[in-house]
């Protein structure tokens, strides 16, 4: 079964700083608890080792739209399974509202137990904090990735 977690964070600094930021996934695990390694294989591919409850995966995720300054979406290739999007939206000149929508199906007994505790959904809050709170600190993105990836009909269905 699909669970689907949703947040946002307010984040004060530019658009543009926050989207170019989210796309450097290789620092992911800067900020994103349980993630312990991203290689970005392709302009569009990563490839994931996360350890979370003791448990270690590795996955691969496309990125199946992106359009800058506005969203990034992904599915997962193999392993775990889960799907997102990432939105970017301009609140001022110098504030931007990131929100989240996380699609995952969790595995085996740990994981639906600790999905209905919650822990996915304080996850993502979690990640989202931490992410406001290592791009502000830094006050600018560390690079940039602007490249247009068109969403395809076969990855259309399920996320806004």
């Amino acid at each position: 079964m699909t669970n689907t977690v949703m947040d946002s964070v307010d984040v004060a600094v530019p658009v543009s700083t926050a989207y170019n930021q989210w796309t450097q996934f290789e620092s992911f695990p800067r900020f994103m608890e349980g993630v312990e390694r991203i290689d970005q294989l392709t302009d569009t591919r990563t490839h994931w080792v996360t350890k979370i409850a003791g448990v270690e995966r590795e996955f691969d995720a496309e990125i199946t739209e992106q359009h800058p300054d506005e969203r990034i979406a992904w599915k997962t290739e193999n392993g775990t399974h889960q799907a997102g999007v990432v939105t970017f939206h301009r609140l001022d000149d110098a504030t931007t509202r990131v929100t989240l929508q996380l699609d995952h199906d969790p595995e085996g007994f740990v994981e639906k137990a600790g999905d209905a505790l919650g822990v996915v959904g304080q996850r993502v809050k979690g990640d989202l904090r931490n992410f406001k709170s290592f791009v502000e600190s830094r006050g600018h993105e560390e690079g940039a990735w602007r490249g247009d990836v068109d969403r395809s009909p076969q990855h259309g269905e399920g996320l806004a």
